[in-house]
């Protein structure tokens, strides 16, 4: 048998490209293991938006986010799904297709399982869409399997305020379409954008909009059947003002967000080098089954109780 050759000229960071699925396996095997073992996993959905933005439009936000912060923070994206689950209220409008939550959760388990055994230690799931029924279960599913995975929208792990948009997001509206106008523009039709409508059953006070910051005595917006089923309320699918959008506000919101994740990556690398898994299990080496478990032994950095050796508290 021939002599294996490896690849020896790469053009970001040892490799061909941040995304996992342009790389060849020796080549995200080696990057994950020597340089960078953060991997982030983009969730959005497909889903209407409106009469002026795709359909595409949350998976786009966030495979296009991932990839600039995998571009400054030398972290690696693995393949979006594109299809995501969905709150209730999404249910049944047309031209959206969603993902029962038990479909997702064990969509976003799946990869994270699998893709450790690439030698990835530390996941993000980058969230564009509001999908928190499934994502959050998910998370906590992994950890109890010995995965150390964090998730966060993009809008929440934010928290514009309004610093950079006049309204709170809601859906298709200034914020997002904000963003697409900056990310792919192109693809946007804004002499078809409209302000939309909106049904709330509870008082505005009561609920906390995506990206805003808490307050006293407030619900977050999918602690409760708080709106209208979409399909029967809305009659352009738009809810908030995209009128308001512009590039320039999208590319406010992407340098900020991008600054987050990075810096975020950047300290966990720090706090947690390269091949530790914060957890403290040791790593599987194949692939174990869709059952999981909690493996049963801490590797060399991690006390018998998973308490870290290598930084001081």
């Amino acid at each position: 048998m021939s002599e294996l050759k490896k690849q020896t000229e790469f053009k970001l960071y040892k490799r061909d490209s941040v995304f996992f699925d342009q790389n060849t396996a020796p080549v995200n095997i080696d990057y994950a293991r020597e340089v960078n073992d953060v991997a982030i996993l983009p969730l959005g959905a497909i889903e209407q938006h409106g009469p002026h933005c795709p359909n595409g439009l949350d998976s786009f936000n966030a495979i296009c986010l991932a990839q600039k912060v995998a571009e400054k923070s030398g972290a690696t994206v693995l393949p979006c799904p594109m299809y995501g689950g969905h709150p209730y209220m999404h249910m049944g409008m047309p031209a959206t297709i969603a993902l029962n939550y038990e479909t997702n959760m064990a969509l976003i388990h799946d990869i994270i399982a699998g893709a450790s055994n690439v030698g990835y230690n530390k996941f993000i799931l980058l969230v564009a869409h509001g999908q928190d029924s499934s994502f959050i279960p998910a998370v906590h599913k992994l950890g109890m399997e010995g995965y150390f995975t964090v998730a966060s929208t993009w809008y929440d792990f934010l928290g514009d305020n309004k610093d950079v948009l006049s309204d709170y997001m809601w859906h298709a509206d200034e914020a997002e379409t904000s963003m697409a106008l900056s990310l792919y523009g192109d693809l946007v039709h804004m002499d078809l954008a409209i302000d939309g409508g909106g049904t709330t059953l509870v008082d505005g006070k009561w609920k906390k909009a995506p990206g805003e910051m808490s307050h006293p005595f407030q619900f977050y917006h999918f602690d409760g059947t708080f709106a209208l089923m979409e399909k029967d309320d809305l009659d352009y699918g738009v809810i908030g003002n995209p009128t308001k959008a512009s590039k320039e506000k999208g590319d406010a919101l992407v340098e900020k967000v991008v600054e987050g994740y990075s810096t975020f990556i950047k300290d966990l690398l720090e706090k947690h080098p390269v091949g530790v898994n914060p957890l403290g299990f040791r790593n599987p080496l194949g692939f174990n089954g869709f059952n999981g478990g909690a493996y049963p032994t801490f590797d060399k950095d991690h006390d018998a109780k998973g308490r870290p050796l290598y930084y001081n508290k």
